[in-house]
């Protein structure tokens, strides 16, 4: 009712004003003839003239009336410069920034709720640099001012901020005005001010906070290296550390673009994801699920079928996986195409030099790509067992009996059921209320459903105390409710997370900072404090992902090499992720948890895979596919998928959110029959059977009925 009353109001005065013809007595002609009879009126009652103008000054701008230039005319002739110049500077002022609380008051809300999503580049943009867009817009009398007042009540800037960028940014213009108004008689037109001369000039005034700021990150960029002594020549273009897939895209980045680069790695080619993370973990999980096929085998109409396996030939096979991917991350692959590769341990001892197996190199910029590793929590006794990591488990011969997989998110779901699936008894522990807690609770719950009806203990809520020995048997002691509980195992899986690998090779004694959960504190651009040293990958966060470090890989690539010309953002505007579990899950945008926390609105629309004719067929006939969009449209603003193949089918959705493809699209796409790609077709026929046009359809079943006679 408040917003209704202030349009009533903002209405009435429009009304008013365009009713009365009250624009006539703003008008440069009324102004001149009129101008006796108001110096008359000011030298008869100085303050109540120039109470009564600066009141009427706020109201016309405050109501984006036109006319305040006249005013600012007529403040000039009447007033003279120096009391026009306060007058007008301050209510200008306060009258842009009344129309600025009501346009965010009236609109803001109702913008975001639609738009918000949409808006979110340009309003970090404003929160960051709102204040030299602001100023240089004010700086330019070509744009109208009312339209910036306006259009800034919808960004997130500050009253405040609006409020005095907008004195110090009129202030310019408004002397311009003033003193051609102290020369009223010989004005006929307002055009007539602006020159094309002076319009130039205020555009180029309008750049000095922008070059201002090049010159402070210069400034700033020479400070971070001061105290440092520069080479006077360079070995190489790029160095960089660690040869991981963020590494290795560096690597192979900078050398298709004919740089010079140099890749140091201490240990094997291909980091984490090839020896000890996607890899080894997808061959094992797929071992497992062909195991439990034979075991569902009545299910496709086999009476009896049984696998014979050893534990030990099973991790066999994940070595051969490895040995046969191994050669597409080698030195010898890399040094072909032009990277030079050094095996060593790398220490970084100045913003330009790396130094490695007793050499020093200088390079115009250094890339650190050292990945993670697995966190081991402080638990009490955890040292006195052969804990496994997911750095370690891969050496595993022997089958354990009773495993017990500390951690619920994706890395110890996929190991829980591998393990299960191979013969292991295996209990989970999670210390929160959930597994997969990034994921929606219906997720959570339809994998640990899976994961007991395979005989798995999942155990949330359990908070695991110490590991202690009895009897020459080990027990992880858990606590629930306040109660401590014993579980027997003879083997135990550390999956709680990991941590980046950013000590010990130089960064701490050159002061590059990290944030508190030890990544490497970088900008938008990936670059750290010290401007010649770039990070990306897991080191870097925020997603340790191989897909997103390769992705990341690219900007500090680029930005590392051409950054004096031209920079990049990194763009995590669509990010996906999978977990291999079976169901898999897989997501990318936002999920109803999120969404929900940002306060965006959305609806949801979900298609049940148990419909679709392939799964159906295959005997797979579980899962959904949900899918979040704004609120009556069907631009995608997140999908979670659960069923077989789910990290597959998320691609459609990752290409349509990154190129603004909606539901209609995704529906008015041919996919072939049968496939499990036609849920994605399924659930935008969901969505358009939702947002029918009922109305429309009720008078076109009149219009067949009539046809019909």
């Amino acid at each position: 009712m408040k917003k209704v009353s202030l349009v009533g109001i903002i209405i009435t005065i429009l009304v008013i004003f365009f009713a009365f013809d009250l624009g006539q007595f703003l008008t440069l002609e009324y102004i001149k003839g009129q101008q006796h009879q108001i110096d008359a009126l000011y030298a008869e009652n100085k303050f109540l003239t120039l109470a009564s103008f600066f009141l009427i000054y706020i109201l016309v701008t405050g109501a984006s009336l036109p006319g305040a230039t006249i005013l600012t005319l007529a403040a000039g002739a009447v007033f003279g410069l120096l009391n026009a110049l306060i007058l007008v500077s301050f209510a200008s002022s306060i009258g842009a920034s009344l129309a600025f609380v009501i346009s965010r008051y009236l609109f803001r809300e109702t913008v975001e709720a639609r738009f918000g999503s949409s808006l979110k580049a340009i309003n970090d943009g404003i929160e960051k640099d709102g204040a030299f867009y602001l100023f240089a817009l004010r700086l330019v009398p070509a744009f109208p001012f009312f339209v910036i007042n306006l259009v800034m009540g919808l960004t997130p800037i500050k009253l405040k901020t609006f409020y005095w960028v907008s004195q110090l940014g009129m202030f310019a213009g408004t002397i311009v005005y003033v003193n051609a108004g102290t020369q009223l008689a010989q004005i006929n037109s307002a055009a007539e001010i602006l020159s094309a001369e002076l319009i130039i000039s205020f555009v180029l005034l309008a750049m000095l906070p922008f070059v201002g700021r090049v010159i402070v990150n210069q400034l700033k960029y020479r400070k971070a290296l001061a105290g440092f002594v520069k080479p006077s020549k360079f070995d190489t273009n790029l160095v960089v550390v660690g040869s991981g897939s963020a590494g290795l895209v560096s690597a192979y980045i900078a050398a298709a673009v004919k740089a010079k680069v140099t890749l140091i790695e201490k240990h094997k080619m291909g980091g984490d994801c090839l020896y000890t993370g996607c890899v080894p973990s997808k061959a094992i999980i797929r071992s497992a699920k062909f195991i439990s096929h034979i075991g569902r085998s009545q299910e496709f109409g086999i009476k009896k079928a049984e696998a014979d396996f050893e534990f030990s030939e099973v991790m066999q096979r994940v070595h051969r996986i490895i040995e046969k991917i191994e050669p597409h991350d080698s030195v010898e692959r890399y040094t072909g195409l032009g990277v030079d590769v050094i095996k060593g341990e790398a220490r970084v001892v100045s913003p330009w030099s790396v130094e490695v197996n007793g050499q020093t190199i200088h390079a115009k910029n250094i890339i650190i790509a050292t990945g993670a590793q697995p966190f081991v929590p402080p638990i009490d006794g955890i040292d006195s067992v052969d804990y496994y990591t997911s750095e370690n488990l891969w050496e595993m011969r022997e089958k354990p009996q009773n495993l017990v997989v500390l951690g619920g998110g994706p890395i110890g779901c996929e190991l829980t059921q591998a393990f299960a699936r191979l013969g292991s008894s295996v209990t989970q522990v999670e210390m929160l209320s959930r597994i997969l807690l990034r994921e929606d609770p219906e997720v959570s719950e339809i994998v640990k459903t899976r994961f007991e009806n395979e005989g798995i203990s999942v155990l949330v809520n359990h908070r695991a105390k110490q590991v202690r020995q009895k009897d020459g048997k080990d027990y992880l002691v858990v606590e629930i409710e306040g109660q401590d509980r014993e579980i027997e195992f003879d083997a135990i899986i550390i999956a709680v997370g990991r941590v980046a690998s950013s000590s010990g090779f130089g960064l701490e004694e050159l002061g590059v900072r990290l944030n508190p959960n030890k990544t490497i504190e970088v900008n938008e651009y990936l670059q750290t404090n010290i401007p010649t040293i770039y990070a990306c990958g897991d080191v870097a966060g925020p997603y340790q992902f191989t897909h997103v470090a390769a992705h990341q890989a690219w900007y500090a690539s680029v930005n590392s090499l051409f950054g004096g010309f031209k920079r990049f953002k990194a763009d995590y505007s669509v990010i996906p992720w999978a977990t291999f579990t079976e169901p898999e899950v897989a997501r990318v945008g936002l999920n109803e948890i999120e969404a929900g926390e940002q306060n965006i609105a959305h609806e949801v629309t979900v298609y049940g895979i148990d419909d679709l004719d392939r799964a159906i067929v295959d005997s797979e006939d579980h899962g959904f596919v949900k899918v979040l969009t704004e609120p009556g449209k069907d631009r995608i603003l997140g999908v979670t998928i659960v069923g077989e193949h789910a990290g597959d089918l998320i691609a459609e959705y990752v290409l349509a959110m990154k190129h603004g493809l909606g539901l209609n699209k995704i529906l008015g796409t041919i996919h072939i029959y049968p496939t499990l790609s036609e849920a994605n077709k399924y659930v935008a026929g969901n969505w358009k059977r939702a947002h029918a046009p009922q109305k429309l359809l009720a008078w076109i079943a009149k219009f067949h009925l009539w046809r019909r006679g």
